[in-house]
């Protein structure tokens, strides 16, 4: 978009790399600019945690509440039962009500530590669509609302083309109908907040503009929608996937370490967009930063930068101090520093092993894969490329130390290659 914004907080997307599209450039300015606004954005809940994915469009709410608008967190309760057809190739599987009502949960905790709630004309408001969908008498909404979609229009988005021309893919009713389903939220948030913008991905465009035509069809009035660029992998691949699987924002599924490791190691050609993205500094921070990955990437200045503000935002300053404790001790060795929550956090990001079926340091050389053989595993012992639980091992019959806290063993192969197992 190439439209010199006047409001703060679009001028601030448009800096920031975060306006994939918009409807109405010019009049949505405007309409920022005249006064604060309710604004939202759905998130629904096919797991029991968002993801890293889903962090740019809350972090992009919490800039509208930071600009004096008030956010509007849709759960998509109602809509989670259906499913999104964008950017699948088949057709979701329907999970069960009461599953997808205890998803729903979480996430209506996990969104909450990124806004502020409570009085004040911007505080923001946490809504289920649940709560109107489950209560539709079909006849009556056919005739109100399902009477604004034409079919040919339906048929035309991308994500019910591209599945209706790939052979045996198909598409149930149920996922066609979830962009009436979608429009229908913004008109009930309209009626109900008076919301007139909505935020989401760049696949969401089709299903955001329906929302717009409804509310101009039904209500004679004008609401706007905003995508933000769709975040990938510089192979293409989904954003947040690591080797390890999905990075999630739930603790209990990526620990802060995980968290922290996976913005650490950003590349260099991503990480001032990401500072973009994803953190809160401001335009002077970020572009030293991009001096400093210039000058001396080695440094990784503004990845260390990255990972310690994403991780306070998702986690708070106390992990972030966890993190790097974690880092220190790995980069040294000194593992018999780090407390029992630490190793855990350790456990689950390095690979692990099942425990030897023999004592001894060879074993478990073996048993862990970091020797192919025990003529070569003596060898790595004698060179002093071994350390376990914090200790060289230099004798190749020297007993295994003792698992720290009792269960944990973590086996040190040079400076970088750290493989465990829990007894």
């Amino acid at each position: 978009m190439t439209t010199k914004a006047r409001s703060p907080v679009l001028a601030d997307l448009e800096w920031r790399g975060l306006v994939s599209d918009a409807t109405n450039p010019e009049e949505l300015d405007a309409h920022l600019a005249e006064a604060p606004r309710s604004i939202y954005c759905g998130f629904d809940p096919t797991a029991d945690s968002l993801h890293v994915g889903n962090l740019l469009l809350l972090l992009a709410l919490r800039r509208v509440q930071l600009a004096g608008h008030r956010p509007v967190v849709l759960i998509g309760g109602g809509t989670g039962l259906i499913g999104d057809p964008s950017g699948k190739a088949g057709e979701r599987v329907l999970n069960p009500e009461e599953q997808v009502a205890e998803w729903a949960d979480r996430l209506k905790r996990q969104v909450e530590r990124f806004f502020e709630f409570g009085g004040g004309a911007n505080a923001a408001v946490l809504a289920d669509n649940y709560a109107w969908l489950s209560r539709l008498d079909v006849i009556r909404f056919l005739r109100d609302v399902g009477k604004h979609f034409p079919l040919g229009g339906m048929i035309a988005r991308e994500s019910v083309r591209s599945r209706m021309g790939r052979s045996g893919a198909g598409m149930s009713y149920t996922e066609f109908s979830y962009q009436v389903l979608q429009a229908y939220d913004f008109l009930c948030l309209y009626r109900q907040y008076g919301c007139t913008m909505q935020i989401g991905g760049s696949d969401q465009w089709g299903n955001i503009t329906a929302g717009t035509d409804l509310i101009r069809r039904v209500e004679n009035a004008t609401a706007f929608g905003l995508t933000l660029p769709l975040v990938t992998q510089p192979d293409g691949t989904k954003f947040g996937k690591t080797e390890s699987g999905t990075v999630w924002l739930d603790a209990r599924r990526t620990s802060p370490y995980e968290m922290y490791q996976f913005w650490l190691n950003t590349a260099d050609a991503d990480v001032v967009t990401f500072l973009k993205y994803f953190t809160f500094l401001e335009r002077p921070e970020i572009e030293q930063l991009a001096r400093a990955t210039r000058t001396a990437p080695e440094k990784r200045e503004a990845q260390r930068a990255l990972a310690e503000k994403v991780t306070a935002l998702v986690h708070g300053k106390n992990a972030v101090e966890e993190a790097e404790r974690i880092s220190r001790a790995l980069f040294s060795g000194n593992v018999k520093s780090l407390s029992e929550s630490e190793l855990a956090q350790v456990i689950r990001a390095i690979p692990t092993k099942k425990p030897p079926a023999e004592t001894g340091v060879i074993p478990v050389l073996l048993s862990t894969g970091l020797a192919s053989s025990k003529r070569a595993a003596r060898e790595l012992v004698t060179t002093g490329a071994i350390q376990i639980n914090g200790e060289s091992i230099h004798d190749p019959n020297a007993p295994i130390p003792a698992p720290l806290y009792g269960k944990y063993t973590i086996v040190r192969k040079g400076k970088k290659t750290y493989v465990g197992y829990v007894v």
